[in-house]
C-alpha cells in the first residue's frame, strides 16, 4: 500500500513539474533560428562598434586621491553598484562593472 501511495505521489509530482517546465520554456516562443539569424546580422554589420570598443575610446579619468568611487553614471537609474577602486598602481585601474579606467594624477597637489 505504501509503495502505491509513493508511486502515485511520484507520478503526480513529476507531471506537475513537467507542466511547470513547459510553461516556463521559451522554446515554443523563440526559435533558435531567429536568435542565430539576429546574431549573424549583428556580427556582419562592421559599421557599429562593440561596447568594449566604445568604452576603450574613453580616456582614463585622472583622480587626485588614492581611492575613487565609481558609480558608472551620475544618474542612479543608469549607473551600477558603487565600486571603490584603489589607484596605487601606475597602470590604469578598471571598474569591473562599466569598464571606465582611472589613474592617479600625481602632478597636481594642492596644499
Amino acid at each position: 500500500m505504501a509503495s502505491n501511495v509513493m508511486r502515485s505521489l511520484t507520478l503526480t509530482g513529476s507531471s506537475k513539474f513537467a507542466s511547470y517546465n513547459s510553461r516556463r520554456s521559451l522554446s515554443g516562443f523563440v526559435s533558435s533560428e531567429i536568435i542565430t539569424s539576429h546574431t549573424d546580422k549583428w556580427m556582419q554589420d562592421t559599421s557599429k562598434k562593440s561596447p568594449m570598443e566604445l568604452i576603450n575610446e574613453v580616456p582614463p579619468i585622472k583622480v587626485e586621491g588614492r581611492i575613487v568611487a565609481c558609480e558608472g553614471d551620475s544618474d542612479p537609474a543608469l549607473g551600477h553598484p558603487i565600486e571603490f577602486i584603489c589607484l596605487d598602481l601606475d597602470a590604469p585601474a578598471i571598474c569591473k562593472y562599466c569598464g571606465l579606467r582611472y589613474v592617479q594624477d600625481h602632478g597636481h597637489h594642492f596644499h
